[in-house]
């Protein structure tokens, strides 16, 4: 989840896109209070976009959705320039698109844009190297060195040995991954994905978004996802913008839209979401009641848990990293043994899951075990448990929605 302190890579501001030949009247038109259809049957100015403003982080996944006509597809194109705003401001890095002249525009889109479409957008008579090599070619770079570049590339999309295949020979999933490596080969600071995966069959596409999952987490690349897929969003986004009639109904992340939906026209749109696959651990998570500390000895154990009423207990090291836990029989042998340490009798095989991962995952770590599965950060320390009780609750809470 991205923390608001992190680094904003694009700042939007008030940004409005205005088909037709009079974007003065249409723009004055709505400051007065008019809307989206009234503005069109009084003058035929289409207003795509009107006043957004969101940012994007650091090497986050945007997603941006709405139903056909929203405006979506309008508002990546304004990013790059591809279409020019009407009005506001686009700053990346600082630099504000929006104002740059023509010159300086063709620079900041090779050093920041890299751009995936959703018909592919490949060369049939180039090869495979060939395409992927494409935007290097373009900006001059000697054939050595962009055919290296792109070789790596195709090996990150999982293409290595299809260099010299012809687009027409490849599935469409594969051709996707063409158009992914030429845009990763170009290096851009942010990745544009317009409807990347729409013309794929269901499970080509759910595997093309585990691809772009793995890639963005490895290669840290700010991307923006273009798409009218719901479940899409909900799999892939850190965070959602959602569209409707060119202005931003919601903002937040896969959770804040299922669990806090802005208004009717969302709680529409996410009816029939499966919320145990998106709500996760973190949200059902409780606070550790109790924990010892490896040192302990079997009395001081038996006490901690005594006095919390618990049947078991986590052991962790004193900067919180999970060892694993102890039942309270084994608690109660080792004092009869007379046994200083629990040390040897820790049980290091517990259900272990980060704070992202999706509730209906626990399901199955929760009636294997009868102990709460622990929730722990990128370096084992233990921020929480989950119980099956916090997790029906938790899917009750959003069903209530």
């Amino acid at each position: 989840m991205t923390d608001p302190s992190d680094r904003v890579k694009i700042q939007v501001r008030n940004l409005s896109k205005v088909f037709g030949s009079n974007p003065a009247r249409a723009l004055e038109m709505r400051n007065s209070g008019m809307g989206r259809p009234e503005i069109f049957e009084k003058t035929g100015q289409t207003l795509a976009l009107s006043n957004i403003n969101f940012d994007v982080y650091e090497g986050e996944l945007l997603v941006i959705m709405g139903l056909s006509g929203s405006g979506k597809s309008t508002l990546i194109r304004c990013l790059n320039r591809l279409i020019n705003p009407t009005e506001g401001d686009i700053l990346i890095d600082g630099e504000n698109i929006a104002k740059m002249s023509d010159r300086d525009l063709l620079e900041a889109r090779r050093r920041h844009f890299s751009m995936v479409f959703q018909n592919f957008a490949l060369f049939p008579h180039r090869t495979v190297r060939q395409n992927a090599e494409f935007g290097l070619e373009v900006r001059g770079m000697a054939r050595a060195e962009r055919a290296e570049i792109a070789a790596q590339a195709l090996e990150q999309v999982g293409l290595k040995g299809w260099e010299d295949a012809y687009p027409h020979q490849l599935s469409g999933g594969m051709q996707q991954r063409v158009g992914l490596a030429r845009a990763l080969a170009n290096d851009g600071s942010v990745l544009l994905m317009d409807e990347a995966f729409s013309a794929l069959d269901p499970l080509i596409r759910k595997d093309m978004q585990q691809e772009v999952q793995e890639l963005q987490y490895h290669t840290k690349k700010t991307t923006i996802f273009i798409t009218h897929d719901l479940d899409e969003a909900l799999n892939i986004g850190d965070r959602i913008i959602l569209l409707k009639d060119g202005e931003i109904v919601q903002e937040g992340t896969p959770e804040d839209i299922l669990t806090n939906p802005a208004d009717d026209y969302v709680r529409r749109f996410i009816e029939g979401v499966d919320k145990a696959r998106v709500l996760t651990a973190q949200s059902a998570m409780r606070p550790v009641r109790a924990t010892a500390r490896e040192g302990d000895g079997p009395r001081t154990v038996l006490r901690k848990m005594s006095e919390n009423g618990l049947d078991s207990i986590y052991i962790t090291t004193r900067d919180r990293r999970l060892l694993g836990l102890v039942e309270a029989p084994t608690v109660d042998a080792a004092i009869r043994e007379k046994k200083e340490s629990l040390v040897d009798l820790i049980d290091a095989d517990v259900p272990t899951v980060g704070p992202d991962e999706p509730l209906n995952t626990l399901f199955g770590m929760l009636s294997s075990r009868s102990v709460p599965v622990a929730v722990v950060d990128d370096h084992d320390r233990l921020l929480g448990v989950v119980v099956k009780g916090a997790v029906l609750d938790e899917l009750a809470k959003a069903g209530e929605q």
